[in-house]
Order: C-alpha cells, then sequence, then structure tokens
C-alpha cells in the first residue's frame, strides 16, 4: 500500500491549516456562503439537506487498519457513530458540524487522509478493481497506475477548474470490476501482439442525466505514456468543454456531439506534442510506486485445505457464505473475501464506528492490516489463508458482517437520497430495505442467482442506476414520489444502459414490479443463463407484458 512521503505529509497538512482559516472566517461572517462555496467543495464538504456532509478520499479503494480506526473515531466523536461507503470508494460522513472540519481535517491528515478533490471541477478519486494485485484474471496491478495519476493530477494546475467533474477508472482483469466504462476516462490493461503491457483507452462514459457508455479511442498506449495521453485528454475537453451550461459540461457530451473519432483525433495531436516530454515514465520511478504494492509475506500452502472442506460439510450456513462470498486468489492457499455492508433490512453502504473497529482488529490478524472498498458499497478481504475462512466467519457473524449476498438481488447499490439529499426526488434507503426484506429468503436468492439492483433518488444516478441489472430512479411527479423501472443495465465489460420499461410506481408498487420481473426471468431463462442474458435474449418484452399487467 502507498505511504505518504515528506511532500505529501507537507501537503496535506498545509490544506487542512488553509481551510481552518477558511472556515474560522466563514464563522466570523467574512466570507459569503457563496464565496465558501468553491472553497468547501475542494475540500470535500457539501451542504445537504440537514447538515454538512464530509466526502473522504479512499485512494483506488485502499485502506490500512490505522487509517479505518480513525474514520471510526470520527463518527464517533463528529458524527451519529457512522459513516457510508460510495461508489467512488469513498467514505461520507452525513452530519458533520462546519466548526469542528479543522479537527478533523488535521485528525485525517494525521494518518494519510484528505476529502481534496473529493468534490469539485476537478479530476476526482482514481478507482479501480477491489480485487486489484490478487485476482486471478488479472494482468498486472493497476493500483501502480491509479498512484502515478494521482500524484499526477493532485491540485494539476491545469485541471484544477474544469468545465465539470472528471472520473478515471482502471482495470488490470479480464473481468471488469471497476466499472470503467461508465467514466469520463477508462483504461484497461491489456498485452499488445508484442507482449508489451499498455491501455485501452475509453472515454465518454458517464451515469446522469444523459448517460453514456465510454468510447475506445485507442487500442494500445504503452504504460510508460500514459500520463501524457490521460493530460492530451483533458486539454482538450478543457479547452472545448461546455462552461455555459453545466448539464452538458461533462466530457460525455462533448465526444457524443463531437464523435468519437473527431476527438480521437484531436487528442492525437496534442498527445504527439507532448508524449516524448516530461510526462513519459521513467522505468525507475514505475518500479519506485510498484514498491509499494509488493505482495505481503504469503505462506506456501495447498491451495486446497480439507480442513475447510470438513467445515464446509459441517455447517450449511458457513457454506453458503464461501459459496457467495470468496473470489479466486492468484496464490494457492487463499482466497479474496467479500464482506456485505448491505445487510436485509438495512441501509446498504451504512458501516457503524464498532464495526470499522472490529473489521480493523480482524484486518490485523488475518489480512495484513489492509482492506478495500468496492464500488458496490462493500469491503474487501483480499488475502485471507484458507485455512483461516471459518475463524473469520465466526467473527463476522456477531457484527452483522456476514451477510452472504454478494452479487445477489439483495446487494443493492443505493444512493442517500431524500433522507439526506437537496438533489434527490425520492427516498432510496427506506426503498432498497423494502427490497432486501421481499427477496431476504436466502434459498430464493440462490434460485436467482447474480443480478445486481442499482437504485439512486434522482436522475443524477449517485447509484448507478442505469447500469443495473435492475435499475431503479426516483422522480417527482406532482409532489409525489414516484419511482421508475429500468432493465438491462451492466457495468462490466460488456456494459450497457438500461432502458425504462414503463410508466412508474409509487414504493410499494416497485416492489412489486420488482418481483414481477424477477418471476419473469424465473418462468422463461434458459439452462444456465443469468438474468441479464435472459434480459439480451428476449429484449423487454416479456418483463414488460407481466409487470403491466391488469389484475385479473
Amino acid at each position: 500500500m502507498y505511504r505518504y512521503d515528506e511532500y505529501d505529509r507537507e501537503f496535506v497538512e498545509q490544506r487542512a491549516k488553509q481551510f481552518a482559516r477558511q472556515v474560522e472566517r466563514r464563522l466570523a461572517g467574512e466570507l459569503s456562503e457563496e464565496q465558501f462555496l468553491p472553497l468547501r467543495l475542494m475540500n470535500g464538504l457539501y451542504l445537504q439537506l440537514h447538515a454538512y456532509m464530509l466526502r473522504i478520499n479512499v485512494p483506488y479503494g485502499c485502506l490500512n487498519t490505522t487509517q479505518l480506526r480513525k474514520l471510526a473515531h470520527i463518527a464517533r466523536v463528529y458524527d451519529k457513530g457512522y459513516g457510508h461507503w460510495t461508489t467512488r470508494q469513498n467514505m461520507q460522513f452525513n452530519w458533520i458540524k462546519l466548526d469542528d472540519m479543522p479537527e478533523i481535517l488535521l485528525e485525517l491528515a494525521s494518518v494519510e487522509m484528505h476529502g481534496i478533490q473529493s468534490s469539485g471541477n476537478c479530476i476526482r478519486n482514481i478507482t479501480a478493481d477491489e480485487y486489484a494485485g490478487v485476482a486471478a484474471d488479472e494482468l498486472e496491478d493497476p493500483r501502480v497506475y491509479c498512484e502515478l495519476l494521482r500524484q499526477w493530477s493532485s491540485l494539476h494546475p491545469e485541471f484544477s477548474f474544469l468545465p465539470r467533474k472528471f472520473k478515471i477508472a482502471i482495470t488490470g482483469a479480464r473481468h471488469d470490476r471497476a466499472a470503467v466504462l461508465a467514466h469520463d476516462i477508462g483504461l484497461r490493461l491489456h498485452e499488445n501482439d508484442s507482449g508489451e503491457s499498455g491501455f485501452e483507452v475509453f472515454v465518454g462514459g458517464g451515469l446522469g442525466r444523459t448517460p453514456f457508455v465510454g468510447k475506445s479511442i485507442r487500442d494500445f498506449v504503452a504504460t510508460r505514456d500514459i500520463l501524457a495521453y490521460c493530460e492530451a485528454v483533458l486539454r482538450v475537453y478543457n479547452q472545448l468543454g461546455r462552461r455555459d451550461n453545466k448539464f452538458k459540461a461533462r466530457i460525455k457530451i462533448l465526444v457524443h456531439e463531437m464523435g468519437a473519432a473527431a476527438f480521437a483525433e484531436l487528442v492525437e495531436k496534442e498527445y504527439e506534442f507532448i508524449k516524448d516530454g516530461a510526462l513519459e515514465l521513467a522505468k525507475e520511478e514505475v518500479e519506485r510506486i510498484r514498491m509499494h504494492f509488493a505482495p505481503p509475506a504469503y505462506e506456501s500452502l495447498p491451495d486446497v485445505s480439507p480442513a475447510l472442506e470438513s467445515q464446509k460439510a459441517e455447517d450449511t450456513a458457513f457454506a453458503t457464505w464461501c459459496k457467495n462470498q470468496l473470489a479466486a486468489h492468484k496464490q494457492p492457499g487463499y482466497a479474496i473475501v467479500n464482506i456485505s455492508c448491505t445487510p436485509i433490512g438495512k441501509p446498504p453502504g451504512d458501516i457503524a464506528c464498532d464495526q470499522m473497529e472490529a473489521l480493523a482488529d480482524l484486518a490485523d490478524e488475518f489480512n495484513f492490516g489492509e482492506l478495500r472498498v468496492t464500488h458496490n458499497q462493500n469491503l474487501v478481504f483480499t488475502d485471507i489463508r484458507k485455512q483461516d475462512l471459518h475463524a473469520l466467519w465466526q467473527k463476522l457473524v456477531p457484527l452483522g458482517l456476514s451477510t452472504p449476498n454478494h452479487g445477489l438481488i439483495t446487494d443493492t447499490i443505493c444512493c442517500p437520497g431524500l433522507d439526506y439529499c437537496a438533489l434527490a426526488n425520492a427516498r432510496s434507503i427506506p426503498l432498497a430495505e423494502k427490497i432486501s426484506e421481499r427477496f431476504a429468503d436466502q434459498e430464493r436468492q440462490e434460485e436467482i442467482g447474480e443480478i445486481y439492483l442499482n437504485l439512486s433518488g434522482c436522475i443524477n444516478a449517485c447509484g448507478h442506476h442505469h447500469v443495473g441489472h435492475i435499475g431503479i430512479v426516483g422522480v417527482d411527479k406532482k409532489n409525489s414520489e414516484l419511482y421508475q423501472l429500468m432493465l438491462g443495465g451492466s457495468a462490466d465489460e460488456n456494459a450497457s444502459l438500461g432502458k425504462i420499461l414503463g410508466p412508474g410506481f409509487d414504493e410499494d408498487g416497485i416492489v412489486n414490479a420488482v418481483e414481477k420481473v424477477v418471476d419473469t426471468y424465473l418462468e422463461i431463462r434458459e439452462e444456465g443463463e443469468k438474468f441479464i442474458d435472459t434480459y439480451r435474449r428476449v429484449g423487454p418484452g416479456p418483463f414488460k407484458e407481466n409487470v403491466y399487467r391488469a389484475p385479473a
């Protein structure tokens, strides 16, 4: 895991002190809210319905246990005892007092954390595959390039005031768990015909009121040139992106209106101008960063654990958890463990301070003192010995963190919605809770199989509803909360945008509609077919017919 150098520490501490003075001026009335707005946003502080919300960066989703304990401390002392994992692999606190902010930022700085560029029209937190460095299907660890991009983009003088916010995601695996096609820039590591490692570059992806899947503008950029190529993309966008209308200011609109080929041509011209300059990555620098992500001290273990197989045979609850929560690790004898923060009937992504502290203890005991945040608002232990899985599970159960629903219908992505957000049209958390309760039966979830349900309280799509297999978005109709149902979205390497099925529903109606969609799938699926495969085979027709059929 990357550790700050002297420059990083000085940078974050000085920014915390700078913002403390800005807060003092705001509290003293020397700054109006309008004047204070850009200052607080550049430090991750939002003003929501009831209080300030602080968004804290977790670069490419990686946390150490010291940092997690600090987040628990902040939740307990400065918030209401819990935090919220976001789809950008960050942490949000929803009940922050402005006069506490200077102390909070200094506490964060003491553990190499901050909220800089977690908001504003700048390059946001770089995100990655939550299994980076350990996935069995991975070509190369993308965190190395995430960190290089993080250092390049932090307070970049040319890109601190872009037309609109800008998001970058990287994957190094065949199966895309980072949703790179839903980002302004998406990078996919692969090898060319000569065996050289590089990136396919996608631009113009994004959700919100005008969603697009990213377009590939270059099949291969050598890893040494990736900073220069990203800079070329940003320069073209910074020059030509709309600044007169924030709803048309994202790079996705520019790429759509120009066409991907025309946009790529401008990027290539800019890239040719800068590619052999200071942005070319020296091998020594790449290796220096790579050393921060060197594998831990793995033991030489057999890949099959007789003790594990015996424990699964003796305990069906543990066997179910293993079936759903584990992923293949590249190191024999180890497993990747997905830890659900979406328990049945609870707000997705929320985590209490006591749970954070307990997870930190477990990560120290079992996982080399680190853990990951996923864009599905869950957590991952990346390096668990198979022989320790049963002991880990036994300790997760009393913490309420052993729900075996990874990739199942109750593993919902959900934004805070109208309970917190001033932009939302409808509540999303209570609806997510109702849906999870409707499908709480574990056998039923197993029968349904892999299905991603994403829920947003408005068209801004913080809950990624466009790329859910089932997507739900809250809308306002004559001052009433309604929900539109979308089907067919996907965030992986075969990304697609969901389509609205028909008229919206009230809260109870949308829960019933989801159930009808699932029942239709179970009736018409072919053997071995997942929900998204069935939908792509038959289209919306059968689902629409059953959902909107009048009662007999």
